[in-house]
């Protein structure tokens, strides 16, 4: 009886094990016997940066020519039991080609990160140009209606036309009733 309840059992996991995994439940965790070798990606990009800022200066050409000529040197004109490295300078080849091989992927990594860092600035100053776009625009709508509300506003020199005209209005005026009145007077 034990035994087919643990049929049973097994029976029952191998079918909820062969459904497909769902999206909201997280899977289980396996643990290897090797661990994975982990890395900072970070520490990884700052070291390609200085190694590509390095490969690009004078200074690693002539460290590079020096060894060189070195190199051949030596092995050109050394005894010959202590050459390395005859004539057709084999591990030169292959010293430098390693060299090549490593660089080359370092001097990209490099590459990629300042693009990602050019790719972020160049975000921000377009965040930045939009909104003083939109602070010009604001701006030169509140000058135009500054403009329109000043245009709409009296002047002094306004003011003062108008009052003259006034005044003038008020003498001749004056002037006309005391010429009525001295009319009426003799009369």
């Amino acid at each position: 009886m034990a035994r087919d309840e643990g049929r049973e059992e097994r029976r029952e996991a191998r079918r909820f094990s062969s459904r497909p995994a769902r999206l909201d439940v997280p899977r289980e965790t396996r643990r290897s016997l090797v661990p994975r070798p982990s890395y900072d990606p970070e520490r990884l990009g700052r070291l390609s940066e200085r190694v590509a800022r390095f490969f690009g200066t004078g200074t690693f050409l002539v460290w590079m020519t020096i060894v060189i000529v070195i190199w051949v040197g030596w092995n050109i004109f050394a005894p010959d039991q202590a050459k390395w490295d005859n004539y057709p300078f084999i591990f030169l080849t292959l010293v430098l080609s390693l060299q090549a091989s490593y660089s080359a992927p370092l001097i990209l990594l490099a590459a990629n990160r300042q693009e990602a860092r050019d790719r972020v600035n160049l975000e921000q100053d377009r965040d930045a140009t939009t909104r003083a776009h939109a602070d010009m625009e604001y701006l030169a709508r509140e000058v135009a209606s500054l403009r329109m509300a000043v245009g709409e506003v009296a002047t002094r020199d306004y003011v003062r036309s108008e009052l003259r005209s006034l005044l003038a209005e008020l003498e001749e005026r004056a002037q006309s009733s005391e010429t009525e009145r001295d009319d009426t007077d003799t009369t």
